[in-house]
């Protein structure tokens, strides 16, 4: 399945209905990198070290019979970095907050980075919160599954639970947040259909009534190209995996 995505990907531009750009941000080492891994080639590897600025992983799929390409920024979570991120959320209408359900300073740093993300992106992203390293014992624990629902809850975001290490929900993660990013381009979509809609006929009565005069229509635009480039979702997947 991967060797076919990587040979999807680069077939042409032509074949890719959309290309969204996702954001994961998060502290460091919380597992941000091995969760992109295991997403696009279903890899984890041992040796992982912390990403530097930024970087981006993409994986192409067909959702709702539409190619799309995803385009998976991995930010760094260092402190010194923070300036040079937050200049790539604009654009993005996705994005994932994860943090470490061993180590609660990353469960208590969630807040900053949802506000941090909601000062530089578009207001229509989509946000999910994900808990890494779900596989880990009990005992090594220090963030409970009800207490980051609860906060998902309250700050509006998709939440679950997560391991880069076995793999056990990424990809269930990482498709949800996708459908939903595919439903709000959607939306968008209709809207600019319909605006179109509308000017016609409204250009229409002008010319009409004003005696052929063309009505020059002022108003916000919808700008089809960054709907192509940006990102979306649904909670119950259509999606093939191709």
């Amino acid at each position: 399945m991967v060797a076919e995505e990587e040979e999807a990907r680069w077939e042409g531009e032509a074949e890719i209905d959309y290309v969204f750009k996702v954001v994961v941000v998060g502290d460091s080492a919380v597992g941000k990198t091995q969760l992109l891994a295991r997403f696009t080639r279903d890899e984890f590897a041992l040796d992982s070290k912390s990403t530097i600025g930024v970087e981006f992983q993409a994986r192409t799929l067909t959702l709702h019979r539409k190619r799309v390409k995803a385009q998976i920024w991995d930010t760094a979570g260092q402190e010194r970095y923070r300036a040079v991120t937050s200049a790539y959320y604009r654009g993005a209408l996705g994005a994932m907050v994860v943090y470490d359900v061993t180590r609660r300073a990353t469960f208590e740093h969630v807040s900053r980075w949802v506000e941090e993300l909601r000062a530089h992106a578009d207001g229509s992203t989509v946000v999910a919160l994900i808990g890494n390293k779900a596989d880990m014992p009990a005992a090594r624990r220090e963030v409970a599954a009800d207490e980051a629902a609860r906060l998902a809850e309250e700050q509006g975001l998709f939440f679950s639970e997560a391991s880069a290490l076995t793999g056990d929900n990424v990809e269930r993660a990482f498709l949800t947040l996708l459908e939903e990013v595919f439903a709000v381009v959607s939306r968008r979509a209709l809207e600019l259909d319909e605006a179109r809609r509308m000017r016609g006929e409204q250009g229409g009565d002008a010319g009409v009534a004003g005696g052929g005069e063309v009505l020059s229509l002022k108003g916000t635009a919808v700008d089809v190209g960054s709907i192509m480039e940006t990102s979306a979702m649904k909670r119950s997947s259509q999606c093939s995996c191709s």
